[in-house]
Order: structure tokens, then C-alpha cells, then sequence
């Protein structure tokens, strides 16, 4: 809290800008410049509201529509069709049908029948609460700074003390139309007041203005941030009890543990891994506080349905344990957070409660070392990662001006498996072929390597780019980002022929994603030469990349896939020429051969861990090609006797099927191998070459 009183929240708004925005463009500007600071709420939490002025299409009539942000959005990168908009006297009018708090769930399908405009934006739990409250613009958000106030246990008394009468304070409800009602009457009765503090929960404020509502909503954060940072107790949760390792060795125990907890708890879905080592999560799992308030779990719903009931923790002390203890310890401890989940379960369940859901912890607490998180993708875990982080600095805030309280168990157990939670579940898209998968491609820059990329990626996996040349690797990665977002893809610069980079690699790897699922040996080089020319160094060469390298990548697959124990699918790409010989080009042939006979021995060594291992063979993949960039093109076009730009249609000549074969020919083979839809495949050949005889495999 104090960082937040050291550096204030700027204020963003722009007059000039705001001038040529209409009302809904003002709560858009609004909410994106409140979204874009996690200090003042959380991906995906608090919404924003304006009471507009428009006409009805049907009488033409001007009315009153509220704009509130809609179901599931995050108003810090959310656009105009992210709100929800609706009459709002007919919302006021549903209090007359409004049967009490046993039935307040009934009122969210009533949201639809007060629509304006068709809008198809689903409405949120918090419409009641924007639409009840009498003033024209509303903000809600998660501040921790507040939320740090609101979970206090004497959080009433210390929303008057410190914002002097300013804001009022309502007791934690579930949200929904009662709270609604009362936030509305709280309001009314007490126009002084320009906000409400919700117990347990955020910070409700208001304005007649978008800018006013806006640097409202500022100066109730930063009061509140201000006054922990001159209250709170020293040193922050009861100070040190273990120190934090080195940087590098942090980075090597994540790399140790995440695949192992990552295959332990997959068993029924496919998890990506998140690793941080903020200096505010340091500073909590080091603390002499860890103990007493990791179990208490979060307080704010939004944290609580990120980051489950409570974390895990795993107990270390890198200074004088040693980490094989921990392994050893990793199946009780994740066998006894499964059951203390199921009693939760069967302690809190109501009669019409959904089944139980996955019982493993999302978020793992290491101390000396950080946090994991593991969710359903990597963005779901890094955002589960950065809510525990918020709840970190509302557990800080709040232990150290008085007792932080969570919430209590009954209530977290009514929001994670609240009927309208279950049924916004149900209406997610079913889960894509690859999705959780994590993929690691090398030869990751050049044309196959994209298209393969993209082709994994479109299935829902996230990938890893390994590319000797940095330069083309870095302008995949950003277009990559571009398309599928900053959580989709990494990249890492490596020579296949060097182990120590190789290990370093999947070490890379681990700690960006949890682990491993798929990889695809693509890196390449060619050559041409007659044999009597060819050189020991060309001849090494060759054997380096594409028959070491293949080796050494495959090697630390199998490390990897046999500690997690997931199985895996390991795809070799290699070339038509390494089943038919060609003159004046031994080297590459054999090499290639050599590849093809390593993925069936490794297949036979793989199957019993689950580990499938088969080999794609393109033939003249001329497309986007490095490969064929350069004196491998030359060679080629002069022993063909034709001009270079002419080399792609003797190719297709002479295929069988008189066709092209491009990197998303091959991508799509490579997507077979690595799917679930050659579960039962392991030691094979597929030839992508447009019919060739001589690569017939026999």
C-alpha cells in the first residue's frame, strides 16, 4: 500500500478527446481508462454505468437507458458493444415483481425483457445494483487498497475514519437485486455520501458527469492507499521468516516442480502453468504471516472465483532443504488439498448445487521461490495469478491496520457454484482439440515452423518458437501475438546442435507455460554435392542439425514427458529424401535417413510412457521457405536446367498429383501426429510430397 501512496494514480482523462465523445463514448473512455490500471480493479472485475437519454425506436419518445457494462467483459479492453442497455424504468418496475432474496436469482432473466435497442449483450448480476442507484453515472471496481478497508474485521468503523463520512458501508451480501435495493435506498437517503464501500467486496462510487464519476472513483482509491501507507503496522506480515532465493535458482525450482504438479493434476484436463516471483508475492510466501492467512483464502468474490477457496502451500526453505524433499512430499500434499475440497464440497452443497467440480488447487504457494498458478490456458492462469496478487495486497493492506477477515466459507461455496455461474459456464464454447496443450516447435521461424505454429494455435494450443535467426523469430512471435494474444506464444533463439542450449530450452519452456505436450522437430538445413566434393565439415554439418539436433531435442522431451507423465506426442519433420536417394546429395539424404530410423526407436522407447513418436515427410516445400532462400535454391534450379522462379512448377510436374505442396500441407499432417486423432499412431510415415513412388515406405 505504501508503493500506491508513493506513486499516486495519475489522472488520465483527456478534455480535448472527451469533447468529441458522445454520453456512450464517455462511459466507454471511462472505463478503459479505469480498466488499464490493476491497481484500480482487476482483469475482467467492476463494472461502469450511465443513465443516457435516448429515443425509443418504437414511439419515439425520449427515455431514460441504462448502459452497464455487460456479462463476462473487462472494461479496460472492452468496446461500445461490451454494455448491456436497458430501459431503466422498466427496471424499476421489476421491484414490484421482486419476491425476495430466496428468489432474487429469478430477476436476471427479467433483465431481458427490459432490453432496449435488441441489444443481445448479455445483462450482469450487478445491472440492479448500477440501475437503483440515483445518480447518472456509476463506477464499480475492486481496488485493493479498498477491498484492503472492506475486509477488515472492524471494516464499518474504518470506512468512517478514514474517508470521513464520504462513503457509506454495507454489511458483505452476495451481489444481486436485494443488495441492489440497498445500495439504491442507501444512496437516496444519504445524498451527501458519493459512494458506498460493499464489505468484502469493492467500492461502489458515483458522479453526474463521466469525468466527475471518473476522478471520483480516483480520489477514493488513493485516500484509502494513502492512509494504509501512513497506518499499516512494519514490517508488512509480521516481517521475514524464510529468505528468497536467488533469482536463477528460483527460475530452476520452478522448473523442477510446475511439470510434475502440472501432470499430477491433469488427469481429467489439460492444465498451462504460470510462474511469478513479484517482489509482493516474495514478500508474502517468505512471511511469518503465510500460514495464518493463505488458508483464510481471498475476500473479494472476483479473487475468490479466479483463485478457488485457498491456495496450496508447499513448504521449503531453500536455504536448508533440499528440493528432492519437496517432490517427495508433492502427492500427499496434493492429495490432501483434494480432500479437504471435497469436504468443503459436501459440508456447503445445497440441493441443487452442480456436481463438484475439479478438486486441485489453481494457485501453489513455494516460499523462497513464488507462485504457480494452473488453469484451463495460459491466460486464465496468469490472470488467476494476478488476482491471488491482488488478494496478496488486500491480505497486506488489511492485516496491517486490524484482523483480515475472508469470506466466509458458505458464501464462497454460494458463489463459486451459484446456479447463474454454472449456467455462464455452460454457455462456454466447447474446449478446442489442443486446448492446454503446449507445443514447442523448433525451425519455429521459417515457413513450415509458422504455418505449424498457427495451425496449433488455431486448436486452442499455446506454442513455443525455437529459431536460430532472431530476427525472423521475433517478427513471428509479434505477429503471432498480434492475432492470438500476448499469452499464445514465446520464443527462444537456439542452436539444436547445442546441448546446454537445448536443456536450457524446455527449462525455458517450463517456466513459461508448466510443461510440455507437443513437439515438433522441424529445424533444417540443405546442401548439394557430389560425393567425391563433398566436405567433412558439409557432411558434419548435416549430421549436426538434422541428426544430432533431433536427437538432442527428443532426448529432453522424453525427460520432460516421462516427469510429467502426461504421455506427449513428438512429430519429426523430415524430407521424402530420407526413404528415396538423390544424386549429389548423400549427406542430407543419409541425415535425413537417420532421422526417420531415430523416430522409430524412439517410438518403440516411448510407448510405454504414452509417448507416440512419427515422422512427416514434405518434398519441396518451396513457400516461405529459408531453406530455399538461398544457394540450396541455386543448386537445385541449375541441376533442373531451369531459371529459379521456375523451380516450384518442375516440382509439381513432377509429383504424381501435379500439385504444389505448401507449409500448410505439411502443418495440417503435423496437427494429425500431434492430436488426439492419431491417438493410436506411434512409429509412422506420412508422406506430404503430392505422390512421389520412390517415397512409397515399404
Amino acid at each position: 500500500m505504501t508503493k500506491a501512496a508513493a506513486e499516486p494514480l495519475p489522472d488520465l482523462w483527456d478534455d480535448a478527446y472527451a469533447a468529441g465523445l458522445d454520453e456512450p463514448g464517455l462511459l466507454l473512455y471511462r472505463s478503459n481508462l479505469l480498466g488499464s490500471d490493476l491497481r484500480i480493479t482487476n482483469f475482467g472485475g467492476g463494472n461502469t454505468s450511465a443513465k443516457i437519454a435516448m429515443t425509443d425506436p418504437l414511439t419515439k419518445e425520449p427515455v431514460t437507458v441504462l448502459w452497464v457494462k455487460g456479462s463476462g467483459g473487462d472494461i479496460g479492453s472492452m468496446k461500445r458493444d461490451g454494455f448491456s442497455t436497458l430501459y431503466l424504468d422498466k427496471l424499476e418496475s421489476l421491484k414490484g415483481l421482486y419476491r425476495g432474496i430466496a428468489h432474487e436469482d429469478e430477476m436476471v432473466g427479467l433483465f431481458n425483457h427490459c432490453t432496449f435497442g435488441l441489444n443481445p449483450r448479455a445483462t450482469s448480476i450487478d445491472t440492479a445494483l448500477h440501475g437503483f442507484v440515483p445518480h447518472v453515472h456509476v463506477d464499480h471496481v475492486h481496488a485493493d487498497a479498498v477491498i484492503a478497508i472492506a475486509a477488515c474485521s472492524d471494516a464499518e468503523q474504518l470506512t468512517r475514519d478514514v474517508f470521513g463520512g464520504a462513503l457509506g458501508f454495507l454489511p458483505w451480501q452476495r451481489p444481486g437485486f436485494e443488495l441492489g435495493l440497498k445500495l439504491g435506498d442507501m444512496a437516496r437517503r444519504h445524498p451527501e455520501y458519493v459512494g458506498v464501500v460493499l464489505g468484502g467486496h469493492g467500492l461502489f462510487t458515483w458522479g453526474e458527469t463521466s469525468k466527475a464519476a471518473y476522478q471520483t472513483t480516483l480520489r477514493i482509491i488513493q485516500q484509502a492507499a494513502d492512509w494504509l501507507g501512513a497506518n499499516e503496522r512494519q514490517p508488512a506480515f509480521g516481517g521475514a521468516r524464510v529468505a528468497p532465493a536467488p533469482a536463477e535458482k528460483r527460475r530452476t525450482v520452478a522448473a523442477a516442480l510446475m511439470p510434475l504438479i502440472r501432470g499430477k493434476i491433469s488427469s481429467n484436463e489439460r492444465k498451462v502453468g504460470h510462474f511469478t516471483d513479484a517482489p509482493e508475492v516474495l514478500e508474502f510466501v517468505n512471511s511469518h504471516a503465510l500460514e495464518a492467512l493463505a488458508p483464510l483464502g481471498t475476500s473479494c468474490p472476483d479473487h475468490f472465483l479466479r483463485t478457488k477457496i485457498r491456495p496450496l502451500v508447499i513448504r521449503y526453505d531453500p536455504q536448508s532443504e533440499n528440493i528432492d524433499a519437496v517432490i517427495d512430499s508433492l502427492d500427499p500434499l496434493l492429495a490432501a488439498y483434494r480432500n479437504d475440497y471435497s469436504a468443503y464440497y459436501l459440508r456447503c452443497k445445497r440441493p441443487n448445487s452442480p456436481d463438484m467440480r475439479d478438486p486441485n488447487a489453481v494457485i501453489y504457494l513455494v516460499p523462497g521461490i513464488g507462485m504457480f498458478s494452473f488453469a484451463k490456458d495460459k491466460a486464465t492462469a496468469r490472470i488467476a495469478s494476478e488476482f491471488y496478487v491482488n488478494a496478496i495486497n488486500v491480505m497486506r493492506g488489511a492485516s496491517g491496520v486490524g484482523a483480515y477477515v475472508g469470506l466466509p466459507e458458505q458464501e464462497a461455496f454460494d458463489i463459486e457454484y451459484w446456479l447463474l455461474e454454472e449456467a455462464k459456464l455452460q454457455r462456454m464454447p466447447k474446449a478446442k482439440s489442443l486446448a492446454g496443450r503446449i507445443a514447442y516447435i523448433t525451425g519455429g521461424a521459417g515457413g513450415i515452423g509458422s504455418a505449424t505454429a498457427l495451425r496449433l494455435l488455431s486448436e486452442g494450443a499455446c506454442v513455443v518458437l525455437a529459431d536460430v535467426d532472431q530476427t525472423a523469430l521475433d517478427q513471428r512471435i509479434e505477429s503471432i501475438v498480434q492475432k492470438f494474444g500476448c499469452d499464445s506464444a514465446v520464443g527462444f533463439k537456439l542452436d539444436v546442435t547445442d546441448e546446454t542450449s537445448v536443456i536450457a530450452s524446455f527449462d525455458e519452456t517450463v517456466v513459461a507455460y508448466g510443461g510440455i505436450d507437443i513437439v515438433v522437430s522441424n529445424a533444417g538445413i540443405a546442401s548439394a554435392s557430389p560425393v567425391e566434393d563433398t566436405t567433412l565439415t558439409l557432411w558434419q554439418r548435416n549430421m549436426d542439425v538434422l541428426a544430432t539436433g533431433y536427437f538432442l531435442v527428443a532426448r529432453e522431451a522424453f525427460r520432460l514427458m516421462q516427469r510429467q507423465q502426461c504421455g506427449g506426442a513428438i512429430v519429426f519433420v523430415a524430407s521424402k529424401n530420407g526413404l528415396a536417394a538423390s544424386a549429389g546429395a548423400s549427406a542430407y539424404c543419409a541425415a535425413k535417413a537417420s532421422e526417420i530410423h531415430l523416430a522409430r526407436c524412439l517410438a518403440l522407447e516411448g510407448a510405454p510412457h504414452g509417448i507416440r513418436v512419427n515422422t512427416v515427410n514434405p518434398d519441396a516445400v518451396l513457400r516461405g521457405s529459408k531453406i530455399w532462400a538461398g544457394e540450396w535454391r541455386q543448386q537445385r534450379a541449375a541441376s533442373n536446367n531451369v531459371a529459379e522462379d521456375e523451380l516450384e512448377e518442375v516440382y509439381r510436374q513432377r509429383s504424381m498429383l501435379k500439385l504444389s505442396v505448401l507449409p500448410e500441407d505439411i502443418a495440417e499432417g503435423i496437427y494429425f501426429f500431434a492430436s488426439d486423432r492419431s491417438a493410436k499412431s506411434t512409429g509412422n510415415i506420412l508422406n506430404i510430397d503430392a505422390g512421389n513412388a520412390q517415397a512409397f515406405t515399404r
